[in-house]
């Protein structure tokens, strides 16, 4: 009985240094592998964008993906309040959703403003510019984000050089329900979206997924999800927002207008 203290000792001080030691692994595989997650984020940011904007295939090599992304986009700082492109800060490394978060550099969205239940919006925000040989705008790319069912959406849209008219649209990530509202990653259901019209005549939002299908002759509407409407809901609510007043709408219809 006299060992059993010493014993109980042994056998916590034992537990003790494997679980030390094993913290010190995990902790320095992290760091160490930080550069690469970093790196592999960035790369599969820019395949969705290139892939929305029909310039790579989504399964594209990386050194594809690097070389055209780095030849054909130019990423643009957007100040959303004025609607203008903005020097504040380099848009290569602006981070949008942290910017959301930043008491300084975010606001707090309430009531009827938050039509996407993001909660937080960013003051800057950073769209893509697809360029030409020239340096002419082809095609713009938008993040959009906003609440379906269980999960926010992160998606782009992508726009002619008209402003209005659909390139691709697409998410790259979100937690909906398989063969539900999942189904905004089907290849059909996004096929359907390459040439509607964002917006209507008078320059508001007007493009919008209906419940059942589209009325073949309407450039604004897009066949619902079958078996989710609040997704579709929720896809409706947060076009709405990027394209309206508080998201990128006062960007567009500066473009729209030749202002910048």
């Amino acid at each position: 009985m006299s060992n059993a203290p010493e014993s109980m000792r042994r056998t916590l001080s034992v537990a003790l240094l494997v679980c030390l030691a094993c913290s010190v692994v995990v902790a320095g595989a992290a760091v160490g592998l930080k550069s690469t997650q970093v790196a592999n984020r960035q790369l599969d940011k820019q395949r969705n964008i290139l892939s929305i904007a029909g310039l790579a295939d989504a399964d594209a090599p990386a050194t594809q993906v690097r070389q055209i992304f780095n030849s054909r986009i130019q990423p643009r700082l957007v100040d959303l309040d004025s609607g203008r492109f903005s020097d504040a800060y380099p848009a290569e490394n602006f981070d949008p959703l942290k910017a959301a978060q930043d008491p300084a550099l975010g606001q707090v969205l309430a009531g009827e403003e938050d039509i996407a239940s993001i909660r937080r919006r960013e003051r800057y925000s950073v769209v893509y510019l697809v360029e030409d040989a020239q340096g002419k705008v082809e095609t713009l790319i938008l993040p959009v984000r906003g609440y379906g069912l269980w999960s926010t959406l992160h998606g782009f849209i992508a726009l002619k050089n008209d402003y209005s008219t659909v390139q691709g649209f697409g998410f790259y990530q979100h937690g909906e329900t398989p063969g539900l509202g999942g189904e905004v990653d089907n290849p059909r259901w996004k096929a359907l979206w390459p040439g509607k019209q964002v917006f209507d005549a008078s320059g508001q939002p007007a493009i919008t997924v209906v419940k059942g299908s589209a009325d073949p002759a309407s450039v604004h509407q897009v066949d619902g999800l079958a078996g989710a409407t609040l997704t579709s809901n929720g896809v409706n609510n947060l076009l709405a927002f990027w394209l309206g007043s508080k998201g990128f709408g006062p960007l567009l219809t500066h473009l729209r207008t030749g202002e910048i």
